[in-house]
């Protein structure tokens, strides 16, 4: 039952894994989900500290796409500034959008890792596209109103993958010790 909410990795955050990582898991496109796994839900644009993460793995040959839920406008804006394609009205946890984007770009599922701060949506996703997830904590406390649903959700299943031993930490599949 819970196999299907199993990441690839854990982090806490995706400002603490270096760029090289994904460089040396195959990955050449990285979807990364906006809301609380880069910025707050509330900017609609990048701190510096998200455009300094982008910039770094742009510079490692990665393409970088920002894949959300929300709508077009919030969306938009942000990856129009800091300069990255983007997925948005994803409808995760559906895969769908997902896995006609990556088609219609010539991406390969095995080269493509989502990043992403939720269970009930992020990593049901990528494993519907049947791509790698690494699963993060959220970046900030506040969550959108619709979110809290899920958190209540996500809260217990997290906690009995991590009593498992089902959330492996980044730095171990990176050849580094915990």
């Amino acid at each position: 039952m819970f196999s299907k909410f199993i990441p690839f990795a854990h982090a806490q955050s995706i400002y603490e894994v270096p760029a090289d990582f994904y460089k040396k898991q195959g990955v050449s496109v990285l979807l990364i989900d906006l809301d609380n796994t880069l910025d707050s839900y509330r900017l609609l644009t990048p701190t510096d500290r998200a455009v300094k993460l982008i910039n770094s793995l742009k510079e490692t040959g990665l393409k970088v796409i920002i894949v959300s839920n929300n709508r077009g406008k919030r969306v938009t804006s942000y990856a129009n500034a800091i300069g990255c394609e983007f997925i948005n009205s994803a409808r995760k946890p559906f895969s769908g959008k997902i896995r006609k984007f990556l088609k219609e770009n010539n991406y390969k599922p095995a080269e493509t890792m989502l990043v992403g701060d939720q269970l009930m949506t992020d990593v049901l996703a990528g494993r519907g596209a049947h791509i790698r997830v690494m699963l993060t904590e959220k970046v900030v406390k506040e969550d959108q109103f619709t979110t809290h649903f899920n958190r209540l959700l996500d809260r217990p299943i997290r906690k009995h993958l991590k009593k498992k031993g089902k959330l492996p930490d980044w730095r171990t599949k990176y050849g580094q010790a915990e």
